[in-house]
Formats: C-alpha cells, structure tokens, sequence
C-alpha cells in the first residue's frame, strides 16, 4: 500500500502552477494539512488501491487478484498479487514487492498459479506451487507475453507474442552505401507501407505480428505453432482434451480493410493443422466449450458498415457444424460467456449505466445474479468490472460502488459478499459526493434519458451551486453510478457534476445506441445534454448563471461542437477532442474503421456530411472561453485537432487556453500525476469565470 508524503503536495502543486500565471492564481482548497483534510483532495489520488483480473480457482477456494496502487515516486501504476481464502475472507500477500505481476492463471487442480512478471527486468511467464511455496521462472522470452493459458491437462501453458516480419519491400531493396568507421550519420529512415502503421500509445507499429505459442508447465522451451503476416488469438481456449487450441483470428488477405471480420480456428498441437470452425461474416470471439466438449459457446457481432452492434451468444455443435443462437431478440450485448450447464451459462452484460452478472438458458430467459461489477475504471465513472467462475459455480469479482473503487467480492448461493476493503484507510474518514439518479426526456424527441449528478460534500439543497455537465467519451460507451476520482474533484470543489449517457450510448440497446448513426456529433444529441441541464435547473440547487461543460474524446467533441450552438456555458474544457473529420480520419489511427463505420464513407466523398459533423464548422458562433487539453502523443485525436481550434479561437479573440501534455497518448489520465493535472487545469479555467451564487 502507497505511503503519503510530503512530496505528494510539492508535485500536486507543480502540476497545478507551472504553466500559467492564470492558474497561480487559483485558491488553495485548505488551508491545514493535507494529510488530516476531511475532504477528497488531488494529493489523494496518489492513494487510491484498486482490485482487478479477479481469478478464482477451479475448485472454488481461493482467489488471487491483482492488486493495483500509485506509486508517487515513479508516477505509475503498481501492481501486485494477492491470495483471498474464500471461506474465512483471510487475505495473504503472494507477490507484493518492487515488481509488477500481472495475468494470474489456475491451473485446473487449483494448486499451481502461472502468472507474467517483470522480476528479471523483462516480462516472463512464472509459475507458482501454491503447497510448496516455491515459485520458477518458465520462459525466457525476447518479447512481452500475453493472453497466458492453462490446459485442462496441466501440462502446457499458451500464450501469444509479438514477432517481428519481414520489412518494408522497398527497404530491402533500396541502394545502401557503407557507413565509414567511426562517422556520425543522421538515424536511418523510417519506412511504412502497412495499412496499419500506427497505433495510440504504441507510435509507429513494428512490423511483427501476434503468433502463439505453447511452453511446458514442467519447464523448458516454447514453440511457435502460428506464422505469417496475420494477428493470432486474444481468445485461446484449450479443447477439454489439451489436444488443440481454438481462437479468433483473420486470415483474410485483406484483414487490415476488415476491423470487424474474424473467424474460429482449431489448432491441432501435435500436427499444427489449422481448420476453421465458422466462416461468417462478422466477428467470432470468445470460444468456451461445454464441460462434455461436445459444443462450443462464442460471441458473435455483425460487421455491419455501423458504429455500434450488440454482441450475440451463439453455439456451434461440433456433431454436426450447426450453429444455434442464444436470445437471439435480446437488446442488450452479451460479454464473457461461461457454461454453467449444457443448457445455460453465466454471462457479463451492460444495463442502463450498470454492468451486471446474470444466468442464460439456451432457451434466452436472462436472470440477474448481480449489477455491482464495477470501480475498475479509476478517473470517469465508466462501466467497467470483470468475473471469473469456478468448476462449482462460485463467482469471484470486482466489486464497485460510486464511493469506492473496485474491491474484491464473491457470489455463492445466491449471496454476495465483499472480501476486500482497499481504501477504508483513506476514504472512510473523509466527505465524498454523494451521486443521485436523474431522468428526464429530451427536447428533441421525448426520448427517456439517465443521467446521475454528484453533490458536493456538505450539500445543502436550499443553496445554489456550479453545475458542470461532464459529457462522456466512445460515444458508444456509458457512464454509470460509479466511482470517480476525477468527479469526486469536481463537486470537492463545490460544483454539482452532472453526467447522462445521451442517445448513442451503450447498456441501453441497439436501437439506442443507434439513435446517433451519422449524426456524431449533431443537434440531437446536444438536445439530450441541454434537457438535462434544463432538468437539474429544476430540481432548484442549480445556479444557472454558473453553467460550465466539458469532457474527453467523443465529450471533447461534443463540447466543442455544443459551444458552436449555445453560449449559455460560462467556461467549456475541451479534451482531446476531433475539431476537423475531414482533416481527423486521414491522420488517427482508426482510419480503417471510422471511415466506413461511422460514416458514410470516403471524406473526399462525403465533404459535406464530414463537416457538418465537425466543430470547426460552427467555430464562427463560439462565444465561450475555451481550454484545449490533449497528450502531445496522441494518435487517436491527434493534437493538430486542438491546434486547429485553438487557433480558430485565437483569431476569433475568444479567451483560449491550450494545455500539451508531453509524451502522452489518448489516456491522458493513464499516470497519476496526469490525472491530478487534468483536473487542476479545468477547475482553475471554470474557477476563473466562475462568479459568487447567491
């Protein structure tokens, strides 16, 4: 568990008043100690703990789970390993040092643990005898293993690596001339002729590909059983007798052009023969056989040219190759499927703002078991969680409310029960805000929408405060009842937060999030944000003269084209947002997919509908003082995209800020200290057009 100290103020307030006068300016929120504050402070956020990858074993027992926290020194996230026993709730650390250990994987007699690593200095397979207390480095590997495996056998570990391809054509065969001894020549050119070249967080991709691989549990040597230019299984899934391996891969010639196509294929160990068990047309994923191995569950989605599909259950018999759906009408996208019998399975799905475990017979009647999958996504409050199950129907997951980050919790008999108390040491004593579900219909066309708000610590309804609407990203995700560090800020602060998932969000159906189809960003889904604005006006603790509006990716979007229609906002944050489709589409890295996906289709084909969707388009209407914040590094919105504003606004003489942030992708709050400044950075820009509610 992460320390405070001191330095956690001295780097809190760096962030805060390095850049610009302006934010010097900004009050300090108390002015005693931080550590005895009663209240939700950035320096708190160093604290935080989270449980994730949840594992139970086969035998229902015991639970490992990887432990997350802050660390203020490294400005990084620390991971470690911990072991619940089930029954008496007693929790032990397995491995909790200076390294990371991550992916914990049963082996199916439940008494050896393999999991990833970084002891070595670089990312290798270990394996764990749980009786013996004795822990083995496996492998050796020249690159970072991932999606680690068990076969029911015990004997064999898969996994996937990255390994390098041939380079470019031209590359090879250009004329080289002979660098003499000792000179000092300019780096070599870089050289891209992949449809796929780049990707957020990871720059210019390598020119390697996903292949699998299989490594004694015993020790010894690993294996490669796949080759060629294709990306090979996220999904491995053993046959019940170890013999093969089944996963989703592409092996299309034009799988670059094919974002949403994958098929199932079984690998025989022994002959390394590949047949494919489906050939749709769509995107099959997740294999998971049922205890008798005669039928194989799978998620199914369409590769229709739309933004978003619900994900369907389907099962192949492998009598007969006949495929069969699951709840074929129902409207909601089914996620991690796991059999509980020949006739039903323990599913993960998405319902209005919540995720949730349920039951589904193959007979499509769904029962929920529990909708508190939550607390794994630390900075918005998104939909988030995930589960495991044992061989005997106990459930292992991650537990999350909207006062608390994800704990540990498990599900037997019909009861849940929380194992896992993570953050009692530093939230128990403080004031969090409270959140509140709000519904209303939208101007538009009387559409029900959900949203929630969070009301500052010591609240009191007869007064009026600051309302920020914060307006979540994808589009297609959802906001929920869940914790925030970010929000929790925001209302510390003395602001209402309210957040909605408006037409196009996810957990609410198909046609739901259809409701937004080449209409990203548009008047409608503003209206959804401006009726909830107009509703929590109602509700009478709102001062709407301080109104102010903001959010990230898609939100940066939307907030930047809102402040094209109205100027009731005193101040908007604009993060990583798209300003310019036309100018976007040709330069992130998701050029392949959003072209055909959500839009109609080519920009040099569609110019009109591309800037009719565009922010920029309605940048001679902004009245509203502007902050611009986005990660230099940046390849899903890249940072020209606020550039582009940011000048638009400055030749307007529109008050604008642009805040860069060296180094950093799209998840401009994946490091802590990031996170903190994120934060800092919008409330000092609201804080100086914020004036005194009556």
């Amino acid at each position: 568990m992460p320390i405070f100290s001191q330095c956690a103020l001295a780097v809190a307030a760096s962030l805060l008043f390095s850049s610009n006068a302006l934010f010097a300016q900004t009050p300090t929120s108390t002015s005693t100690s931080i550590t005895s504050s009663q209240y939700f402070e950035a320096e708190d956020i160093f604290d935080l703990e989270y449980a994730a990858d949840v594992q139970i074993s086969p035998d229902g027992s015991k639970i490992v789970y990887v432990r997350a926290s802050n660390d203020i020194m490294t400005d990084s996230t620390h991971t470690t390993l911990w072991l619940l026993d089930v029954k008496t709730g007693k929790q032990l650390p397995l491995f909790a040092d200076k390294f990371n250990y991550s992916q914990p994987r049963w082996s199916a007699d439940s008494k050896q643990l393999a999991f990833i690593s970084d002891v070595s200095g670089k990312r290798q397979i270990h394996l764990h005898w749980l009786a013996e207390n004795k822990t083995a480095q496996l492998s050796t590997l020249q690159a970072s293993p991932g999606n680690l495996t068990w076969s029911p056998d015990g004997k064999q570990l898969a996994f996937t690596m990255n390994v390098a391809a041939q380079e470019a054509a031209v590359k090879q065969t250009v004329k080289k001339v002979k660098k003499p001894k000792g000179a000092n020549w300019s780096e070599s050119a870089i050289v891209i002729d992949r449809v796929r070249y780049q990707a957020d967080g990871q720059g210019f991709l390598k020119p390697e590909f996903r292949q699998i691989f299989v490594l004694p549990s015993a020790g010894g040597t690993e294996r490669q059983l796949t080759k060629g230019d294709f990306n090979y299984g996220s999904d491995l899934s053993f046959t019940p007798d170890s013999s093969a391996l089944v996963f989703s891969a592409n092996l299309s010639p034009e799988w670059e052009f094919q974002p949403r196509d994958s098929n199932l294929y079984r690998l025989d160990l022994a002959t390394e023969q590949l047949t494919a068990l489906t050939e749709m047309a769509g995107d099959e994923s997740s294999p998971v056989f049922s205890a008798d191995g005669k039928q194989l569950a799978f998620l199914w989605q369409s590769n229709d040219l739309v933004p978003y599909t619900n994900s369907k259950l389907k099962i192949l018999s492998l009598k007969n190759n006949e495929i069969s759906d699951v709840a074929a009408n129902l409207d909601l996208s089914i996620e991690s499927p796991n059999w509980q019998s020949n006739s039903s399975f323990i599913v993960q799905y998405d319902q209005r703002g919540m995720r949730k475990l349920g039951t589904l017979t193959t007979n499509g009647k769904l029962t929920e078991l529990t909708a508190n999958l939550s607390g794994v996504s630390q900075p918005q409050p998104y939909l988030s969680g995930q589960y495991s199950v044992s061989a005997n129907g106990v459930i292992a997951y991650t537990h999350g409310t909207s006062q608390r980050p994800s704990e540990v919790a498990v599900l037997q008999k019909g009861k849940a029960t929380v194992l896992t108390a993570l953050n009692e040491d530093l939230l128990a004593h403080k004031k969090l805000a409270q959140t509140h579900e709000v519904i209303y219909k939208s101007s538009f066309d009387g559409e029900e929408m959900q949203g929630w708000y969070m009301t500052p610590p010591d609240f009191d309804p007869t007064k009026k405060y600051p309302l920020i609407l914060e307006i979540h990203g994808g589009p297609h995700l959802a906001y929920g009842p869940h914790w925030s560090a970010e929000m929790q800020r925001y209302a510390k602060e003395g602001y209402v937060v309210f957040f909605d998932n408006h037409r196009g969000s996810s957990s609410y159906g198909e046609r739901f999030a259809m409701l937004l189809h080449n209409k990203y960003s548009s008047p409608e889904d503003y209206a959804d944000h401006d009726s909830g604005v107009n509703a929590m006006i109602k509700l009478g603790f709102v001062d709407e003269n301080n109104l102010f509006i903001g959010g990230g990716s898609a939100g940066g979007i939307a907030t930047a084209y809102a402040i094209g229609l109205t100027n009731r906002y005193k101040a908007a944050a604009v993060v990583k947002p798209i300003i310019n489709w036309l100018s976007k589409v040709l330069t992130g890295d998701s050029y392949t997919y959003q072209t055909f996906h959500q839009f109609p289709g080519v920009p040099w084909e569609n110019v009109e509908h591309y800037w009719q969707r565009s922010p920029l388009s309605l940048v001679g209407n902004v009245q509203t003082p502007t902050i611009l914040i986005t990660g230099e590094s940046d390849r899903r919105t890249p940072i020209s995209e606020s550039e582009q504003f940011y000048q638009a606004l400055k030749l307007r003489r529109i008050d604008t800020t642009m805040v860069r942030v060296p180094g950093s992708p799209h998840g401009i709050s994946n490091r802590p200290s990031r996170m903190i400044e994120k934060v800092e950075y919008m409330l000092a820009w609201f804080e100086k057009y914020r004036t005194p509610s009556n």
